[in-house]
């Protein structure tokens, strides 16, 4: 499929009754993980809202709550039933969507299985994983084995916040995951990544960071210089962080203007941003706004076409001929 003219999102969220079957076999509860319940969701509502928005076509990532909530039998399960229920979405729908599987980390050597069966089976395009998979974060050296079948697939790798197992709760960004722990614990994983060199250890994978970068326009230059003093102290390895930075790509999610989309320019390359709508967890008509918003501001003119769709066919290419 030729994207280089079409607008692509590249965080969407399909919650189908498989989904939310699943989540709710596990034992999870939503409203304590989250702070917020699953909003409604169907196949219809979503090309629904692809319509009226602009948006040609979608690569679906489920959401949270994570699948591994302890019961590594279980989590492995429901990572097979997911996929092949949005994988069966896709076939459906193959000019209008595309998915990156989900994993039941940190069970490794299955999620490395899953890869395999999502990726050669059911043709997911890459696959999603989770800031913190059960307290594990991404960076973590026991996820090496996986990075390494990641890498040689050359695989596009969706990265989603999650909670941080430990939180203060009598705070209010401690209530509602979405107004401080997602981008916290989006900002925590990265760091970890950079800290063990992930991105230069395993060049071949293209990882697709949410949110226009959460908290990382601030903390990259603090981490520079903090790791560089603690690197001389002999606390940690020495790292390049901006040359790990720099290999990462970005979505768009949530709200790019007035300031985080300009925050992340300063430290990140115009080539490594996408879009990102995050329905149906915003709403549409705030998504919508938005993106009316952004594509009306003058100063974004010649970026437009680039983030919607030149970065997004080059970070597909192969994946969907």
């Amino acid at each position: 499929m030729n994207l280089t003219n079409k607008t692509v999102d590249f965080h969407a969220h399909p919650v189908d009754e498989v989904f939310r079957r699943e989540i709710e076999n596990l034992g999870i509860d939503v409203l304590a993980e989250d702070g917020f319940p699953l909003p409604e969701w169907s196949v219809k509502s979503q090309l629904d809202f692809m319509s009226e928005a602009g948006i040609d076509f979608a690569v679906l990532t489920v959401p949270t709550p994570h699948i591994h909530n302890g019961d590594d039998e279980n989590a492995c399960a429901a990572a097979r039933k997911i996929n092949e229920s949005t994988a069966k979405i896709c076939a459906e729908n193959p000019d209008k969507f595309a998915f990156a599987a989900v994993l039941p980390l940190p069970c490794v050597e299955e999620a490395i299985k899953e890869t395999a069966y999502a990726i050669d089976n059911l043709g997911a395009v890459g696959v999603k994983v989770v800031t913190n998979s059960n307290g594990v974060y991404l960076g973590d050296p026991s996820f090496d084995p996986l990075m390494e079948e990641l890498d040689r697939r050359r695989a596009l790798v969706i990265i989603h916040p999650c909670r941080a197992r430990l939180r203060p709760e009598n705070v209010i960004t401690g209530k509602v995951a979405a107004l401080y722990e997602y981008p916290a614990d989006t900002t925590r994983a990265v760091l970890n990544m950079i800290a063990n060199r992930v991105m230069t250890r395993f060049p071949n994978i293209k990882f697709v960071v949410p949110h226009t970068g959460s908290f990382l326009p601030y903390m990259l230059q603090r981490f520079v210089g903090v790791s560089g003093i603690l690197s001389q102290l002999g606390m940690m390895e020495t790292v390049d962080a901006k040359e790990e930075f720099k290999r990462l790509y970005f979505d768009m999610a949530g709200d790019p203007e007035p300031v985080a989309l300009d925050m992340l320019r300063a430290v990140a390359d115009d080539d490594k941003i996408v879009f990102g709508s995050d329905f149906p967890h915003s709403p549409a008509k705030v998504i919508i706004a938005k993106k009316r918003h952004f594509e009306g501001n003058k100063k974004y003119t010649n970026l437009i076409k680039k983030i919607y769709q030149e970065n997004a066919a080059k970070l597909l290419k192969g994946e969907l001929l």
